[in-house]
């Protein structure tokens, strides 16, 4: 297979997926999505993909079911670990976008787990794809402030929207070959799943349990749990 430098790859879900995919189609890329099956509070790529004529497959991405050999592979909210040896196909020329400031919250759930730590700040690194997760040279990373009044749902929103409006200027920067900046060794990771199981901690102080509720808030996920009920403020909770 010989490269063509307007053949991309997609892996996406979500408003970020559909999103990136916008924006590559308006630079007249030919692309290939893989993406998954989404219920119906999740905005569908596939659905997007159907109306924009756009082939795509719900199979995890492999070396064996590329539709071509793409310039650039991209990863926007894909729920899979790229082998390596997809990696290597495109010279490494693959990046992922994380909602987080890496080195620190690598892995899943990263602004949850900073709201419910309390951190003040948080942001998004665009990244090069590495064998090693969430540990690839950094491309571009902007810090963004997490306010008191937020929820999960409003500074996760806030976080995609954001971040979405320098996938290009990123794209151009895999293009030109910019190598990036290497991570600090230190940092921090949480597995997948929710903090705590979603169970608040009464032992925790007043401050942490409102963080904890607040982090918990985007329905129609489940919110935070306290003795089997639901918790959808502090007030809830003082009236157990």
């Amino acid at each position: 297979m010989e490269k063509n430098n307007k053949k991309i790859i997609l892996c996406g879900y979500n408003w970020a997926g559909c999103k990136a995919l916008e924006l590559l189609l308006n630079r007249n890329y030919e692309v290939f999505v893989y993406t998954h099956e989404s219920p119906w509070h999740v905005n569908n790529l596939i659905e997007f993909c159907n109306q924009k004529k756009v082939k795509f497959s719900t199979e995890k991405i492999t070396l064996n079911n590329l539709p071509f050999l793409p310039n650039i592979i991209t990863s926007i909210y894909y729920r899979y670990i790229i082998d390596e040896e997809v990696i290597n196909i495109v010279n490494k020329k693959i990046f992922n976008l994380h909602p987080s400031l890496l080195p620190e919250y690598q892995g899943c759930s990263s602004l949850t787990w900073a709201m419910v730590n309390g951190e003040t700040n948080c942001g998004f690194t665009y990244h090069y794809i590495e064998k090693e997760v969430d540990k690839g040279n950094i491309i571009l990373q902007v810090e963004e402030k997490i306010y008191e009044f937020d929820t999960q749902q409003s500074l996760y929103s806030r976080i995609m929207f954001k971040s979405l409006e320098y996938f290009n200027e990123v794209l151009d920067m895999v293009i030109a070959n910019n190598p990036g900046k290497k991570q600090p060794i230190k940092g921090s990771f949480y597995k997948r799943g929710c903090p705590h199981n979603g169970e608040l901690n009464i032992e925790w102080n007043t401050e942490k349990q409102k963080r904890f509720i607040k982090a918990m808030i985007h329905p129609p996920l489940d919110p935070a749990k306290y003795k089997g009920k639901n918790i959808f403020s502090f007030d809830d909770l003082e009236n157990i």
